[in-house]
């Protein structure tokens, strides 16, 4: 199934999207659907208001999420490339839910930086409370699987080193347009080829099976720090192919048009608009 949150006049809703349209499944987004412990069922058996696919105007999949937990340096051969060890463990950081925009909305560059870069990558979101979990717990508490980009400013995150304060600059990240649940067969054994374009050149390209660290290892991981909950996200990492990495560096500019893929989930595509403050 392919679930979603979507932007109506009265409010954003969650919804089912299947071929012909998308049905409403009586919550306000999916964050507060997940937390029915028997939503899968709810979402296949669902029959409420009936929206047109040509009329959907996709919202963050998770709206508001109470976690957004990064991973970096999470692609085998990208690391290596850059003449570095596999890593032993995650490498971690964080978002605040404002940084999230829809798969289709604009992504605002800041004024403040002119290194705006791309990461193209898998995220995951959590469909169960889950904490200290076995390998098996984990797999079973994960919802799904969709796609986002974790536009970097490169001069603000390496400021320090601690990466967090370019990570999450507000309206940067777009993630949609739909979670495509676990059970799925578009996920399959989740070797998932991954791309993003920007302007039309292709300038990352990998397969989701090259990650160091896969989605439930992640889940089993962070539930020992932390209780992970319905609607949480973890942006599992990017491969190669940024442009900070370029010679010379290519960053975003205003009137950029971002794309991002991965086979079976779908695409955000999205316009970079340069905040005019």
């Amino acid at each position: 199934m392919k679930l979603a949150t979507i932007r109506t006049e009265e409010g954003t809703r969650a919804v089912r999207v299947d071929t012909d349209g998308a049905v409403d499944l009586g919550e306000t987004d999916l964050a507060a659907f997940l937390r029915h412990t028997d939503w899968a069922a709810r979402a296949a058996a669902a029959g409420g208001e009936w929206h047109a696919l040509d009329t959907l105007d996709y919202a963050p999949v998770v709206v508001a999420p109470e976690k957004v937990i990064c991973v970096g340096l999470n692609y085998r051969n990208h690391i290596l490339e850059m003449g570095r060890e596999l890593p032993s463990y995650p490498t971690l950081f964080s978002k605040y839910a404002r940084a999230l925009v829809g798969a289709y909305d604009d992504v605002v560059l800041p004024a403040s930086s002119d290194q705006m870069d791309w990461e193209a990558e898998l995220a995951v979101v959590i469909g169960a409370e889950v904490r200290h979990a076995t390998p098996a717990q984990a797999r079973a508490a994960i919802a799904g699987y969709t796609v986002l980009n974790d536009v970097t400013a490169r001069d603000w995150q390496y400021r320090t080193a601690q990466w967090h304060q370019g990570k999450t600059f507000e309206a940067t990240t777009p993630i949609g347009p739909w979670l495509v649940t676990a059970d799925d067969a578009a996920v399959g054994a989740l070797e998932l080829d991954l791309a993003c374009e920007v302007d039309g050149d292709t300038v990352q390209k990998s397969n989701t099976g090259d990650l160091v660290f896969d989605p439930a290892t992640l889940v089993a991981y962070l539930s020992e720090i932390v209780t992970l909950v319905p609607g949480d996200v973890i942006a599992t990492g990017t491969p190669g192919g940024v442009g900070h990495a370029r010679k010379p560096a290519r960053y975003l500019k205003d009137g950029s048009v971002l794309v991002t893929r991965i086979d079976g989930l779908g695409e955000c595509r999205n316009v970079c608009r340069r905040d005019p403050r």
